[in-house]
């Protein structure tokens, strides 16, 4: 399978140097030309990864993130000659999965890249070597996960691996790729503490060029989305160890 990159970046010199060096690697890849219209562009391309720039004409990358995130849960990759902190965190608190600073060092890009789409549609994607299993935490038998037909649920809290979307009692949230992967392993945990260095493996392959902030900061947005579902406070925070969910038995 090829999978398709679509590229973001107003420098046109960066975007050929980006294109060439990924086609070398065996991807499609097509850059963003219509900057007033980078959305449409976008959908219209169907990428399976989208690499993309902060400082652009017209808006900035922060703001076509979230019109992307209305549509798709694609994985972002952020651009950027920002290397601040709060650059960093706005990134991921507006959509994104990563974040590279310029000069773009091309191995390490080559790298994110290859692993993001191991895990969002590859042999390390969830469900594509799972079979079902019966889980038991905590003396709680919870519901049956059934990762191979793309679900793990808990008490009534489904999370749809191939749509990206969390379902409680007949609402539905859209999540992104990290939220996702974020979800899939605290559901699957459920009841036991998750330590914060097994939720940045599961996210990042390389943990060493991440800072510890941006799991903060996606595990933030997770917790919104649940609360806006009807579950708030079910995952708690576990002072030095990592992160718990827990959904009551009552609640389902």
């Amino acid at each position: 399978m090829t999978y398709r990159v679509f590229i973001i970046e107003d420098d046109m010199k960066i975007a050929e140097l980006l294109k060439k060096k990924l086609e070398q690697y065996g991807y499609a890849v097509q850059y963003a030309l219509q900057f007033r219209h980078i959305a449409t562009e976008c959908k219209t391309y169907d990428p399976h990864i989208i690499l993309l720039d902060i400082n652009l004409p017209y808006y900035d990358g922060f703001y076509w993130c979230r019109q992307i995130r209305m549509q798709s849960s694609v994985p972002i990759i952020f651009l950027s000659a920002r290397s601040g902190e709060m650059d960093q965190v706005m990134a991921i608190e507006n959509g994104g999965d990563d974040y590279l600073t310029k000069p773009i060092q091309l191995d390490l890009l080559l790298a994110k890249v290859k692993g993001i789409i191991r895990r969002t549609y590859g042999e390390y994607a969830y469900g594509a070597n799972e079979e079902k299993e019966q889980r038991y935490v905590l003396g709680w038998q919870t519901e049956e996960m059934t990762a191979s037909t793309g679900e793990v649920q808990v008490y009534g809290l489904k999370l749809l691996l191939e749509r990206n979307e969390l379902h409680w009692k007949g609402h539905s949230a859209s999540l992104t790729q990290n939220e996702m992967l974020l979800a899939a392993a605290l559901i699957k945990e459920h009841g036991l503490v998750v330590s914060r260095d097994a939720l940045l493996e599961a996210l990042w392959d390389d943990v060493s060029f991440v800072d510890d902030n941006t799991l903060t900061v996606n595990v933030t947005r997770l917790r919104k989305k649940l609360d806006d579902l009807g579950l708030p406070k079910v995952i708690e925070t576990i002072r030095g160890s990592g992160y718990k969910l827990v959904i009551a038995e009552q609640r389902s």
